[in-house]
Protein backbone atom coordinates (compact mmCIF):
# COMPACT_ATOMS: atom_id res chain seq x y z
CA UNK A 1 0.00 0.00 0.00
CA UNK A 2 1.56 3.48 -0.67
CA UNK A 3 -0.24 5.61 1.75
CA UNK A 4 -2.98 6.47 4.12
CA UNK A 5 -3.70 10.25 4.62
CA UNK A 6 -6.69 12.33 6.37
CA UNK A 7 -9.02 13.90 3.90
CA UNK A 8 -11.20 16.80 5.28
CA UNK A 9 -14.64 18.04 3.43
CA UNK A 10 -15.90 21.59 3.65
CA UNK A 11 -18.67 23.76 2.73
CA UNK A 12 -17.17 25.48 -0.28
CA UNK A 13 -14.46 26.60 1.78
CA UNK A 14 -11.56 24.47 1.19
CA UNK A 15 -9.69 26.75 -0.71
CA UNK A 16 -9.45 29.76 1.77
CA UNK A 17 -8.54 26.47 5.00
CA UNK A 18 -6.17 25.14 2.29
CA UNK A 19 -4.03 28.36 1.88
CA UNK A 20 -4.18 28.82 5.10
CA UNK A 21 -2.95 25.16 5.65
CA UNK A 22 0.11 26.00 3.33
CA UNK A 23 0.86 29.36 5.31
CA UNK A 24 1.25 26.77 8.46
CA UNK A 25 2.27 23.64 7.01
CA UNK A 26 4.51 25.31 3.54
CA UNK A 27 5.12 23.79 0.94
CA UNK A 28 3.18 23.69 -2.73
CA UNK A 29 -0.16 21.89 -3.92
CA UNK A 30 0.70 19.26 -5.77
CA UNK A 31 -3.15 19.00 -7.16
CA UNK A 32 -5.91 21.43 -7.45
CA UNK A 33 -8.96 20.01 -9.55
CA UNK A 34 -11.98 21.84 -9.68
CA UNK A 35 -15.44 20.54 -10.08
CA UNK A 36 -15.51 22.37 -13.50
CA UNK A 37 -12.28 20.17 -14.38
CA UNK A 38 -14.33 17.11 -14.48
CA UNK A 39 -17.39 18.44 -16.72
CA UNK A 40 -18.91 16.64 -19.50
CA UNK A 41 -21.89 15.39 -21.08
CA UNK A 42 -22.13 12.28 -18.26
CA UNK A 43 -20.88 14.62 -15.80
CA UNK A 44 -23.01 17.81 -15.52
CA UNK A 45 -21.73 20.10 -13.10
CA UNK A 46 -23.88 23.24 -11.95
CA UNK A 47 -22.95 26.58 -12.33
CA UNK A 48 -22.50 27.34 -9.02
CA UNK A 49 -20.55 24.45 -8.43
CA UNK A 50 -18.09 24.76 -10.86
CA UNK A 51 -15.18 26.24 -9.48
CA UNK A 52 -15.47 24.29 -5.98
CA UNK A 53 -12.54 21.97 -5.11
CA UNK A 54 -13.39 18.65 -5.93
CA UNK A 55 -9.55 17.49 -4.42
CA UNK A 56 -6.63 19.92 -3.46
CA UNK A 57 -3.36 18.12 -2.03
CA UNK A 58 -0.55 19.52 -0.20
CA UNK A 59 2.49 17.68 0.89
CA UNK A 60 2.83 17.33 4.57
CA UNK A 61 6.55 15.87 6.13
CA UNK A 62 7.87 13.64 3.39
CA UNK A 63 5.66 10.85 3.01
CA UNK A 64 1.73 12.38 4.07
CA UNK A 65 -0.39 14.38 2.44
CA UNK A 66 -3.71 16.23 2.93
CA UNK A 67 -6.36 16.50 1.12
CA UNK A 68 -9.44 18.15 0.91
CA UNK A 69 -12.68 19.23 -1.12
CA UNK A 70 -15.94 20.74 -1.15
CA UNK A 71 -19.15 19.05 -1.16
CA UNK A 72 -21.41 20.13 -4.02
CA UNK A 73 -24.91 21.32 -2.39
CA UNK A 74 -26.46 18.59 -4.39
CA UNK A 75 -24.40 15.76 -1.69
CA UNK A 76 -26.02 18.04 1.31
CA UNK A 77 -24.42 20.36 4.24
CA UNK A 78 -21.47 19.13 6.08
CA UNK A 79 -22.03 19.24 9.75
CA UNK A 80 -19.07 21.27 10.85
CA UNK A 81 -19.92 19.91 14.20
CA UNK A 82 -19.44 16.34 13.10
CA UNK A 83 -16.29 14.50 11.98
CA UNK A 84 -16.17 15.63 8.40
CA UNK A 85 -12.83 13.93 7.36
CA UNK A 86 -12.23 10.65 5.41
CA UNK A 87 -9.38 8.61 5.63
CA UNK A 88 -7.85 8.11 1.81
CA UNK A 89 -6.29 5.04 1.21
CA UNK A 90 -4.01 5.06 -1.66
CA UNK A 91 -3.39 1.85 -2.99
CA UNK A 92 -0.92 0.42 -5.95
CA UNK A 93 -2.89 -2.01 -7.65
CA UNK A 94 -6.33 -1.75 -8.72
CA UNK A 95 -6.67 -5.37 -7.63
CA UNK A 96 -5.33 -4.15 -4.02
CA UNK A 97 -7.75 -1.08 -4.06
CA UNK A 98 -10.80 -3.47 -4.64
CA UNK A 99 -9.44 -5.98 -2.08
CA UNK A 100 -9.00 -2.99 0.66
CA UNK A 101 -12.87 -1.54 -0.47
CA UNK A 102 -14.56 -4.78 -0.30
CA UNK A 103 -13.12 -5.46 2.90
CA UNK A 104 -13.01 -2.60 4.90
CA UNK A 105 -16.65 -1.49 3.19
CA UNK A 106 -17.93 -5.56 4.79
CA UNK A 107 -20.87 -4.75 6.90
CA UNK A 108 -20.71 -0.53 5.99
CA UNK A 109 -22.46 2.00 4.42
CA UNK A 110 -21.26 2.13 0.47
CA UNK A 111 -21.67 5.76 -0.10
CA UNK A 112 -19.58 5.79 -4.00
CA UNK A 113 -19.34 2.41 -5.32
CA UNK A 114 -15.83 1.46 -6.08
CA UNK A 115 -14.90 1.70 -9.81
CA UNK A 116 -13.78 4.01 -12.96
CA UNK A 117 -14.20 7.44 -11.64
CA UNK A 118 -14.61 10.18 -14.38
CA UNK A 119 -11.22 11.72 -13.59
CA UNK A 120 -9.56 8.70 -14.24
CA UNK A 121 -8.68 6.53 -11.56
CA UNK A 122 -10.40 3.43 -9.76
CA UNK A 123 -12.14 4.81 -6.09
CA UNK A 124 -14.80 3.97 -4.09
CA UNK A 125 -16.19 5.86 -1.06
CA UNK A 126 -17.91 4.28 1.98
CA UNK A 127 -18.81 4.45 5.99
CA UNK A 128 -17.60 1.57 7.58
CA UNK A 129 -19.21 -1.01 10.11
CA UNK A 130 -17.83 1.28 12.85
CA UNK A 131 -18.73 4.86 11.51
CA UNK A 132 -15.29 5.77 10.25
CA UNK A 133 -15.35 7.06 6.48
CA UNK A 134 -12.77 5.78 3.95
CA UNK A 135 -11.96 6.68 0.43
CA UNK A 136 -9.76 3.96 -1.66
CA UNK A 137 -8.13 4.82 -4.67
CA UNK A 138 -5.81 3.32 -7.16
CA UNK A 139 -4.56 6.07 -9.85
CA UNK A 140 -2.20 4.54 -12.02
CA UNK A 141 -1.20 8.14 -13.56
CA UNK A 142 -0.20 9.09 -9.55
CA UNK A 143 2.74 8.47 -8.16
CA UNK A 144 2.32 10.96 -5.10
CA UNK A 145 0.10 8.92 -3.06
CA UNK A 146 -3.04 11.00 -4.04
Amino acid sequence: MKTINPWINFNGNAEEAFNFYKLVFGGEFTKVIRFKDLSSDEFSIPENEADKIMTIVLPIGKHNVLVGNDVPEFMGTVNERENRSKIAISAESREEAEKVFNELSAGGDVEGPIGDSPWGSYAGMFRDKYGIEWIVEFDPNDDSGI
